[in-house]
């Protein structure tokens, strides 16, 4: 009996991680702040990249809605009205629009939490979006979980009802308590493509707004020479009357040798469109959307294969794992306010990704195929 209660023993002695460092100063180095130049940075970058913000929008409204089951249709009617008509705040209403912006924020910032709000009967009363601004994250004392707390004048305090409160991360680093933005590694990128933007900006403002270089050359004899200055400056000062005539034709009449030629029109620009196209593949890379669904059409018969296809279903259903337990939590909540414990069961819309006409035939085929079968069956 003493080996049987010193396995026992050994089986309870370790509570937390054995590779999570502790130290005396553990409490002030456990909080991680959301608010960090990061943040910031990405929401600027979904601002400077419109084909950046757009790929998240896309993302969002691709991942598609959803519908829940219960094993009782009458739970599952109170269910999906509660579902459709909840407050989301921000005039919104539905729990669509909730997992929409819970969504933006884990692919904006690799983070979302979201809090259910009660009543003082302990109904559910609203759901509401964190700003990540106002968070931050604490390592529990397992050394596993984590804890949210609210940034307010200067301190940091724990929620005070944890189970109200949703935590969602986007591939989290090992160790780490934070997730990763979509956007990350393409502030380089950005930087990159913002410079040939603004360059091609400076470059047609220099030389679509056409300047003219007037030059008068005097002739040899002494005369022109001694009053070269006072006729360069009439000439100067009759070409600028020209020029500022606006709309109105006004001809320019000079004497002795005078050449006018235009600045900058023998320039150049340089061609952005291969590198343009180098910055834009690195971001559809990233974000994992066919380019011809973000406008970029660099192919004249371009569409999405069934591979592209399948990658891309396989990343929105990857998200959609993620968002399971947030809409889980939400449903068991208002079911556990009624006094329900049924299962629930999440049934999201078919991703239909191909084109509406390759799926007509295809269920034609298979009509066909099911009639020919029908009509010739094969003996045994």
């Amino acid at each position: 009996m003493g080996i049987f209660k010193k396995l026992s023993s050994a089986k309870t002695a370790v509570s937390t991680p054995q590779t999570y460092r502790k130290n005396p100063f553990d409490s002030l180095e456990s909080y991680v702040p959301l608010l960090t130049p990061q943040t910031s940075l990405y929401r600027e970058l979904r601002e400077a990249v419109p084909v950046l913000d757009a790929a998240i929008y896309k993302i969002i409204r691709l991942t598609g809605g959803f519908s829940v089951e219960c094993g009782r249709e009458k739970n599952t009617k109170l269910l999906s009205d509660f579902l459709d008509n909840v407050n989301v705040g921000g005039n919104q209403q539905g729990i669509s629009a909730f997992v929409s912006t819970y969504l933006d924020s884990l692919l904006t910032y690799g983070t979302a939490v979201g809090e259910i709000v009660t009543d003082a009967d302990g109904d559910i009363k609203a759901l509401y979006n964190a700003d990540v601004d106002d968070i931050q994250l604490k390592r529990a004392e397992d050394g596993i979980n984590a804890l949210v707390c609210l940034r307010s004048f200067g301190k940091t305090e724990p929620v005070k009802f944890p189970n109200l409160v949703m935590l969602s991360v986007l591939n989290p680093e090992a160790g780490q308590l934070c997730g990763n933005s979509i956007m990350k590694g393409l502030p380089f990128i950005a930087n990159i493509l913002m410079k040939i933007y603004n360059t091609i900006g400076v470059n047609w403002e220099r030389v679509g707004n056409v300047r003219f270089a007037v030059t008068y050359k005097p002739q040899n004899d002494v005369v022109d020479r001694a009053y070269a200055r006072d006729r360069a400056q009439q000439v100067a000062r009759e070409w600028s009357e020209a020029m500022q005539s606006g709309k109105q034709v006004r001809d320019f009449v000079a004497v002795g040798d005078v050449s006018i030629k235009a600045i900058g029109a023998d320039n150049q620009i340089l061609d952005s469109e291969v590198p343009v196209r180098q910055m834009l593949e690195q971001i559809v890379a990233k974000t994992g959307i066919p380019p011809f669904m973000l406008g970029l059409s660099w192919s004249s018969t371009e569409r999405m294969s069934s591979q592209q296809a399948d990658v891309l279903t396989s990343e929105l259903e990857a998200y959609r794992r993620i968002l399971n337990p947030v809409i889980l939590k939400i449903c068991r909540t208002c079911l556990m306010t009624k006094g329900i414990t049924d299962d629930i069961k999440i049934i999201w819309d078919d991703i239909t990704l191909q084109d509406e006409v390759e799926l007509a035939k295809a269920a034609l085929y298979r009509a066909q195929a099911e009639k020919l079968r029908e009509e010739n069956p094969t003996d045994e």
